[in-house]
């Protein structure tokens, strides 16, 4: 399996243990890539209210990189996801507006015939690489954590773009986290905004959503949160204390990103996984894991 890896922007800024991780984990998975390190923004944004076309015209000049490899595109960034497919799916199914958008492309000797899919990591790992290939890479099973998913917006909505899991009963990410032997933690959150993009511009209400989200996975048993967009984690992690406050509760959950949780189950070291960068403590998790190879190591299920 070999893919155009798009980071976007946030896993080699905000985030670079998203990156660090996703690198860490993709060549046990069988995943080889080849990173499109010409590439721009999505689009996603203030970008697309401001000049439509032109953020069409950012996603279709990835997709042109990768179409000239001979590639399809894996994203692992949730928002990514969401803005990427849904302009392909524009693109694919507008002839006038893909010759519009070709023409922006020109200058640079770019042009997208509309040959590519863009695939999240979270899809890759659940229809290509399959759960057998996932469970024969676990090492250490992640059977003391109850694990809440945190899917967000974009990588389920609007659903006629992305397609691949139910927006409102999604269950991907649940597969996976059974995968590695934790049990996933259900709540009405799962599904739901984390805040982020209106961070700016209502504080106070993105804080309340965030915090809300947060507290009912605490209250229905989570001892740690993934999700599988970047913005997500931004928000989760580095809003979480304040969070907390809307909401009168000491949260304390920490916030892993999807490729760090697998490749915890796959033995790799945290340091390798960039887990000293979260602000909301991982040592409970951390700990947890060591507990586990313990037991392994002592010959004890």
């Amino acid at each position: 399996m070999k893919y155009a890896l798009y980071p976007g922007c946030a896993a080699k800024g905000a985030t670079p243990e998203l990156f660090q991780s996703t690198m860490a984990i993709i060549g046990r998975l069988g995943i080889e890539v080849t990173e499109l390190t010409a590439s721009s923004c999505c689009g996603a944004g203030v970008v697309g209210e401001a000049d439509p076309e032109g953020a069409l015209a950012l996603s279709a000049r990835t997709f042109a990189q990768a179409e000239g490899l001979g590639l399809d595109i894996m994203t692992i960034c949730g928002t990514c996801q969401g803005v990427m497919g849904g302009a392909n799916r524009r693109l694919k199914s507008d002839p006038a507006l893909l010759a519009r958008v070709n023409r922006l492309l020109a200058p640079e000797g770019l042009v997208y015939s509309g040959m590519v899919q863009v695939k999240h990591l979270l899809w890759i790992v659940v229809r290509e690489v399959g759960m057998e290939r996932l469970k024969d890479e676990v090492q250490i099973t992640l059977g003391d954590l109850h694990i809440a998913p945190f899917y967000g917006c974009y990588i389920l909505r609007p659903s006629w773009d992305v397609g691949f899991d139910d927006p409102e009963h999604p269950t991907s990410m649940e597969t996976l986290i059974r995968a590695v032997g934790a049990e996933p933690v259900e709540y009405a959150g799962k599904v739901k905004c984390c805040g982020f993009p209106i961070i700016l511009e209502k504080e106070n209400i993105a804080l309340t959503m965030n915090g809300t989200n947060l507290k009912e996975a605490k209250d229905a048993g989570a001892d740690m949160m993934v999700t599988p967009c970047p913005l997500c984690h931004m928000s989760l992690d580095i809003y979480q204390e304040r969070a907390g406050r809307t909401v009168n509760a000491r949260l304390e959950l920490p916030v892993l990103h999807l490729p760090q949780m697998l490749g915890l189950a796959m033995g790799v070291p945290p340091e390798q996984l960039g887990m000293q960068r979260h602000l909301v403590s991982v040592e409970p998790v951390i700990e947890a894991v060591e507990a586990r190879k313990t037991m392994k190591k002592a010959g004890r299920p």
